[in-house]
Parts: C-alpha cells; sequence; structure tokens
C-alpha cells in the first residue's frame, strides 16, 4: 500500500507541538500562560448560543443547500452593505465549514498543476498548503517592516512568472496583525487582474482591523475589485471558533463550479450552525462583537508597552487582527529555542515563525493577545523573568 504524493507534499504544522507540549505541563499542575492560539476568548456572543440552544431542540435538521442557508448568504449580503458600503450578490456566497472550505474549494477551483500563486512570507502556513495540494507551485516572496511584512505590488511584479495564475494576500494578516494599505492593495488587484490571474484575498480577520481615518470601518477588497475572490470566517470577529462555519464571496463565473465542487466534498456547512450564525448578525450581537473589537484594541495596546518595557522589539505595530509579530535576534536564541525555553522556563506558550516562512521566521514569534488581560500581564511578567535569566 502507498501513500498519495499529495499526502506527502504536506508539510506538518509544527507549531502544533508547543500547544501539545503546553497541555502535557498543564497535566502536570504547571499554569501554562497561553498566548499562542488564534482564538478570541470570548465565545460566541449570547444571542447565537442562545439560537443554537433553541435550534437543538429535537426538530429534524436536514442538509442545506451546498451554498448555505438562503437567509444567511442575504445576512452576509447586507453585512457587507450596512458595514462596508458594498453591494454583494447573495448568490454569488458560499457558506462553508470554516474558512479553511471556502480555501479549500476556491483551490480547487482555480489551481492546476504547474501553475504559480504568489504569497507573502510571512503567511498563514495552511494557504501554501492547499495550493501544493491541487499542484500549483507556491512562490514567496520576502517582506520586510518597511512594507509592514505585506506584499505590494513591487515585490508582487518581481515575483510574476509566465505560471502565475493567482496571488494571494490575507490582510490583516496572520501572523503579523498588520494591514495592506488599501491604494497598495489596490495596485495588488489591477496588476494581477490585468494579466488575467485571480485575486484571492483572506479578509478574515477585517472586522477588527482599526477604523479608517474617517472612522468607518476597515474596507472590504469587493470595494476595489468586484470579481476578487474573498474568504471570511466567523470565526474571529463573531468568536466563534469551534462552529466552523465561514463564507466566500466568489465571481459569478465561480459560482456553478465552486456548487460543484462543494457538493462533492462536504455536501454542505453544519445546519445547525448556519442557523443559529443568523443571530450573529442582530444589532445586539453586532454591538457585542464592536465592544470586543475594541476591547482588543486595548489589549494591544497593554501587549506593546510590556513589551517595550522588557525589551522584546515589535518592528511593525499591527492594526488588525490580534496577533504581534516579536523579534527575537537580540535574545541571543533563535525562535524556535526562544519559544522551547519560554513554554519550558516561564511556562508561557508562543508561537515560533518557522511556520510562517523561511524569510523571517527563524528570527520572529507570533504572540496572540486574544487571551484575557490578567493572562496577558502575566505572560509578559514572566518572560520579563525569564529574559533576565539569558
Amino acid at each position: 500500500m502507498k501513500l498519495s504524493r499529495r499526502a506527502g507534499l504536506v508539510e506538518p504544522f509544527h507549531a502544533m507541538s508547543f500547544t501539545a507540549q503546553a497541555a502535557g505541563l498543564r497535566a502536570q499542575g504547571h499554569p501554562v500562560v497561553a498566548l499562542s492560539l488564534g482564538e478570541p476568548d470570548f465565545g460566541a456572543p449570547p444571542a447565537v448560543r442562545e439560537a443554537m440552544r433553541e435550534v437543538m431542540d429535537g426538530r429534524p435538521l436536514p442538509y442545506t443547500p451546498a451554498m448555505g442557508l438562503p437567509e444567511l448568504r442575504a445576512a452576509i449580503a447586507g453585512f457587507y452593505r450596512d458595514r462596508h458600503g458594498v453591494e454583494v450578490d447573495p448568490q454569488r456566497i458560499i457558506v462553508t465549514s470554516g474558512a479553511s472550505a471556502a480555501l479549500l474549494v476556491v483551490a480547487a477551483a482555480t489551481t492546476d498543476l504547474g501553475d504559480d500563486v504568489v504569497m507573502a512570507d510571512p503567511s498563514y502556513p495552511c494557504n501554501r498548503q492547499f495550493i501544493t495540494s491541487f499542484g500549483g507551485q507556491v512562490v514567496t516572496v520576502p517582506t520586510t517592516a518597511e512594507t509592514r511584512f505585506q506584499l505590494d505590488r513591487a515585490g508582487l511584479e518581481a515575483a510574476w512568472t509566465e505560471r502565475t495564475s493567482a496571488v494571494m494576500v490575507a490582510t490583516p494578516s496572520n501572523p503579523t496583525g498588520t494591514s495592506i494599505p488599501y491604494d497598495e492593495l489596490t495596485a495588488i488587484c489591477e496588476l494581477a487582474r490585468d494579466r488575467g490571474a485571480w485575486r484571492i484575498v483572506d479578509e478574515i480577520y477585517l472586522n477588527l482591523a482599526d477604523p479608517t481615518a474617517d472612522g468607518t470601518p476597515a474596507r472590504s477588497v469587493v470595494g476595489i475589485d468586484p470579481d476578487a475572490i474573498v474568504i471570511n470566517s466567523f470565526s474571529k470577529y463573531f468568536g466563534m471558533t469551534g462552529w466552523r462555519l465561514g463564507w466566500a464571496v466568489l465571481p459569478e463565473v465561480l459560482v456553478p463550479v465552486v456548487e460543484r465542487l462543494a457538493t462533492n466534498y462536504f455536501l454542505c456547512a453544519s445546519a445547525p450552525a448556519q442557523r443559529a450564525a443568523l443571530a450573529a448578525f442582530t444589532p445586539e450581537s453586532l454591538a457585542v462583537c464592536e465592544q470586543r473589537r475594541t476591547e482588543l484594541v486595548a489589549r494591544r495596546g497593554l501587549v506593546l508597552d510590556g513589551l517595550a518595557r522588557v525589551g522584546l522589539p515589535v518592528p511593525v505595530t499591527p492594526d488588525g487582527a490580534f496577533y504581534v509579530y516579536i523579534d527575537v535576534t537580540g535574545t541571543g536564541l533563535d525562535a524556535w529555542e526562544f519559544c522551547e525555553r519560554a513554554l519550558q522556563e516561564a511556562h508561557v506558550a508562543l508561537t515560533p515563525g518557522r511556520d510562517f516562512g523561511s524569510h523571517t521566521g527563524a528570527g520572529h514569534v507570533r504572540l496572540s493577545y486574544a487571551a484575557s488581560r490578567a493572562d496577558l500581564a502575566e505572560g509578559i511578567d514572566r518572560l520579563r523573568r525569564f529574559l533576565g535569566t539569558l
């Protein structure tokens, strides 16, 4: 018996070993401060939890259409209209089993053997694995603090080949928490569109991003490139990580293709999760989510101040998501050793940069400030004491 070549190409998510080590330390009675997980500590808004209790009352829960409940797709379209000021036809929206499933069907629909897909280094590792699983070649563009660790038009042009079929960006980004300036995002999309390539834009953290200069919410790429493929999720802004619910906004040409793929790959997203998610778009739930976004901004300030005090530099201040990308080169340790020792000696769980890319990964560590203020303060104090031992 043999394994598929595809299975051999998919790299492990190395940082998960730190999650396992942290669990082992907790089992031994050590109080680990987890600043490694991209998981808000809030959970789903109360109205969503109540809606789930109601829908799980014993009623039949048949399959939904492969593209998702029509009323949920309409609610998502209404969210784009009310929050971002853009009109999206609900027929262009697919509801998926988490954003990962959206990326799966999008990669399947747009990637052929030998295609080049351009991404930034650093970037979320699973995005690379989706492309390689369908025979594509990921072309990573090294980034720097000067470009906010984000891809820009110049970097995309330099990486372009005759085989380039798509560019994939995340704004705001995991692991850096930084956004692509809107003018730069426009330039990236224009270049790719003019050369006939797909634009795949991960906006999973968009609604956690800082408002624009005039106080309006951060803008969606839909406003500048109606034919971009946009990936989003209920996990981060709505705090529904374990619910496994996401969505994509598709260009019209992809709708029947993705519907066919979704039907075969996962049939439909969870029916009860979809029905409960309708309550995420009520004024009550949206007000809760905005309060939580504001709280995350306060936590960001606490973390940035604390890291500055203990001498751990953050080269670029994040403006979205809930991550800071810390430069640990001044400690004399590489990122992997730094995280191993911080976990074993200080019982603070962080994420080394290895998974996110090779250009900055050895010298940078991701900290998630999705944890409580108390945990953040305790974690930084432990890091202070740990640094004193080096």
